[in-house]
Formats: C-alpha cells, structure tokens, sequence
C-alpha cells in the first residue's frame, strides 16, 4: 500500500497502457497462429486432387469438401462447449493448452505425406480433432481483450485493428504453406505447426488474462480512450466517489461470504438482446467468407487469368490478396461503426456492397492480371468487414450489455455463441462448394450471393431500430 501511495500521477494509467499494449499484440499474434495454421489444406488442396489417392480420383473434390466440413463442424459444435468452459476457466492455460493441441494435429496431418498414409479415414479424424482443439482459441482472445477493453468508447476502431489478425494469419499462413509446398505437401503443414506451438509456450509463459493478475482493477484505474484525441482522462469528483463507492460495497459482499457472479447459462445466453440476430446472420457471413478461405486457391488455380493459368505455388500466394482486403475491410467497418454508432446499419451496408463485389469479380476477374488483384482486393474488403465486426465488436458490446447486470462471466459465452453458429455456416459452405463447383463456377458465385442476402435479412430490423433511435435523438 505505502508503494501505490508513492507512485506518481497516472503512473497506474501508463502501467494499464502497458498491459493493454502487451495483451493486444499476444492475442493477435495467438490468432494470428489458429488461422495461419487452418490454411494449408486449401493450398494443398490442388495438389491433392492431382495426385494423392483418395483425392485426386472422379469424387475427389467432394472428398476435399469433406475435409473442410469435418473440420469446420467439429470446430462448431465444440465452439458452444468452449465459450462456456472459458468462462470458468483459467483463460491463460485455455489458450495455451489450446495452441499446443493445435500445432500436434495440424503436424500429424503433414506426417500423412511423409508416412504414404492414404486412408480418407485418418485425414477426417485428424480434422476433427483439429477442430475440436482450435475451438477455445476464440472464446479465449475475445474474453481477453474484453477484461482489458470492455469499457474502451472506440472499441470498434480497437477490435477491427486487432481482428485484422484473421486476415494476418490466412496470409502468413498462405504464404509459408506456399513456399515450402515444392519440398512436399507434408512441409506446409509442418511449419505453420511449428509457430503455432512455439507462440502456444509464449502464451502460457507471459499472457496476462486479467487486469486482476496484475493486480490492477479497471474501475478503479478509472481510465478511458478519449475519442477525439485518445488522451488518458480519469474520472472526477463525484462520479470517482461513485466508482469507489461501488467498488467498496463489492469488496464488502466478498468479506461477507457473497459469491462471484456465476457464468451465464447457454440458453440464458441465446435470449439476450441482439444475440440470435447476429449469431444467425453470421451463420451466412462466415459461409461465404470461409468458402473464399477454403476454396479461393483452388478457383484461381482452375480459372485463366489473361488466357493462363497459375502455377499452385502462385495460385496460393495470389489468394493472399483478398485477405489484404479484408484487413482493410474489418478496419474500416470498425471505424465506421463506432464514427455513426450503428453497428447493424454498418455490417448491412458492407454486406450490401459484397454482393456486386462479388458478380464483377466472377465475371471480368479473369481479363487481366490488374483486374483479378484488384477486384479480389474489393471482394474481400466488403465480404470480411461485417464478418470481422459481428466477431469483435459485436459481440462483445452483446456480451457487456446491461441485460447481464455487469456480469463480466459473460463475454466468453456470448462470443461462443455468436462465432459458433457463424461457424456452422462455414462449415457448410466448402462443403456445398465441392459439390456445386462440378456444375460451374457460376452456381457457387450464385450460391454465395444467396447467402449474402440471407445475412441481411437478419439484420435488417436492428439496422432500422438504430436508423431510428437516431433519428429521434435529433429531434
């Protein structure tokens, strides 16, 4: 106590910065690591169905659809047990623990390769099991970043910045698949293993899950992002009274024998406001956004750019762009979300814009070079904006709301919620894609669009709710 008396102004505030810097760049580079290592089997993928019984016979491309969809639904179902373990669970060894298991099944798919190993069997139990672990990797981050941020006013500029880790992973992830892809298809899975292990220790040697940890407590730091300016601003006067007046009762509760607040149940969970709304509206998003993921390589490898057509190496490096655009996109609709303080009208409107993205893309993307880069470029800037605001931003603003009474045991099971269901929808879609894209390329494009309009929908009357109240609050 005699320390923190003698500490000087703000020294607390800088000490929160500091923390709030460190968790920001771990976290992203975790994630960073869950979707870096999720990218090989699309590189692979061409390269498989050429040469590597049981993919490369006539039903090889349903059984590569088959992979994604083994992976994807394991890792959705699971998502749902993962938000509620995270909410009771030590995040930092969650996480962790998380990465290591990540890193073995994603290495013993590349042993298939290295072990002749032809068994459509084996490939779909390892993808199951990768599913299942990667599952509490979300939950985990979005609980973290909420025990730090939660009461941030540009949590959308923050949270679209720091989901850009999405798009980082798929093109690191891209990348090294790529570069290492002409020694064997078994090294691309290898090495994306490896950094997602080796940040899995780092996590569990230096992550800090909570301000407590450190024995910081956020209401009493009583600090906030200045929007205009983003200067340190501490609560005065009365309103700082209030905060240590709040602080003081809880602290009394505890002595008293009071319990925590428990973690919200699963259904409990569903009935909050907004919550099935988005979590549905994701379920189209993702799958439109995951068949790009999944497939992009595969499509750009089978379709002529400028009467050519691209080496595999090429073909996943090229991919790498439309993920470039979604940085971009999920920056920019975090920023414009928080600028008009509508995030419903702001993922409509992105949403909207993603459907002639797309039918542009399809039809004059194979003209030239120029125009396959930058309408990739486009298509991913529109199709990830809403993706990455509803995984972020959304759903913590759902999981702090004031329908769970300050229940910080929330967040985890709300963002399970929201990304599980998205989940299935991803699933899904690779799946539907090695089945239709035998009829053309056109139907899946079709199916795509379909899937936008559905996400909409769902979306529709809280964008109108929100155009609404602001109109109201004008006048």
């Amino acid at each position: 106590m005699e320390a923190a008396a003698a500490a000087p102004p703000h020294a607390g505030a800088r000490g929160l910065r500091r923390h709030q810097y460190a968790v920001l760049a771990l976290t992203f580079a975790s994630y960073a690591a869950f979707h870096a290592s999720r990218k090989p089997p699309s590189i692979v993928k061409a390269v498989l169905s050429a040469d590597w019984a049981p993919f490369s016979g006539p039903q090889g491309t349903h059984r590569l659809g088959e992979l994604d969809v083994a992976f994807l639904s394991a890792y959705a179902l699971a998502m749902f047990a993962a938000g509620h373990l995270a909410d009771r669970a030590d995040l930092r060894l969650l996480l962790g623990a998380a990465m290591l298991a990540s890193g073995a099944t994603s290495a013993v798919l590349g042993l298939a390769y290295f072990l002749d190993i032809h068994n459509d069997a084996f490939f779909l139990a390892a993808q199951v099991a990768s599913g299942v672990v990667q599952s509490a990797g979300w939950p985990c981050v979005v609980a973290i970043v909420g025990n730090w941020f939660g009461h941030t006013s540009s949590r959308g500029t923050i949270m679209g910045i720091w989901n850009s880790h999405t798009s980082v992973g798929n093109i690191a992830g891209s990348v090294l698949a790529a570069a290492v892809l002409e020694f064997g298809w078994g090294w691309s899975f290898l090495v994306p293993a490896f950094v997602i292990a080796a940040l899995g220790v780092t996590v569990l040697v230096f992550l800090v899950a909570h301000p407590s940890d450190v024995g910081l407590e956020m209401e009493a730091m009583e600090v906030e992002m200045n929007a205009n300016g983003g200067e340190e601003v501490e609560l005065l006067g009365e309103d700082k009274k209030e905060v240590e007046s709040e602080r003081d009762e809880d602290e009394l509760e505890i002595e008293m024998g009071a319990q925590l607040p428990t973690a919200i149940g699963f259904l409990e969970a569903w009935r909050l406001p907004g919550v099935a709304p988005y979590a549905f509206c994701l379920f189209f998003s993702k799958l439109v956004a995951y068949t790009f993921l999944y497939w992009l390589p595969f499509y750009i490898r089978n379709n002529a750019v400028a009467g050519q057509f691209l080496s595999h190496k090429a073909s996943g490096i090229l991919s790498v762009v439309f993920d470039i655009g979604g940085v971009l996109g999920g920056i920019s609709a975090g920023f414009l979300s928080d600028a008009i303080g509508a995030r419903a009208v702001t993922s409509v409107l992105f949403l909207f814009l993603s459907i002639p993205a797309l039918i542009v893309y399809r039809t004059f993307g194979g003209i030239s070079m120029r125009h396959n880069v930058g309408l990739m470029f486009l298509s991913g800037y529109f199709v990830n904006g809403p993706y990455s605001l509803i995984t972020t931003a959304v759903a913590t603003d759902l999981g702090t709301q004031d329908a769970v009474k300050g229940n910080s045991r929330a967040l985890a099971t709300v963002s399970a919620i929201i990304d599980g269901t998205g989940s299935v929808g991803a699933a899904l879609g690779p799946l539907l894609t090695g089945y239709i894209s035998t009829r053309g390329w056109n139907s899946v494009f079709l199916m795509l669009i379909v899937s936008i309009t559905l996400a909409i929908l769902f979306l529709i009357r809280l964008a109108k709710e929100e155009i609404v109240s602001k109109l109201s609050t004008r006048h």
